[in-house]
């Protein structure tokens, strides 16, 4: 996505499993790598994690 992921919608390099398809490779945007996860973030189950990925997202999408 070379202008960005805009919030709400899905990045182009999640896999059929939601998994990153360029974790740990050089392209990956500086921003994702950048990204450091915490017990807050992770919760304790895939689920948990979604959910606060998802509650990032609606906190930075723009105003409509």
């Amino acid at each position: 996505m070379p202008h960005g992921k805009p919030a709400g919608v899905r990045c182009v390099q999640l896999d059929a499993d939601e998994r990153c398809k360029v974790f740990g490779k050089p392209e990956r945007p500086a921003f994702c790598a950048g990204l450091r996860p915490s017990a807050e973030m992770c919760g304790e189950s895939r689920e948990q994690a979604l959910a606060w990925l998802n509650q990032l997202e609606l906190a930075t999408a723009p105003s409509v």
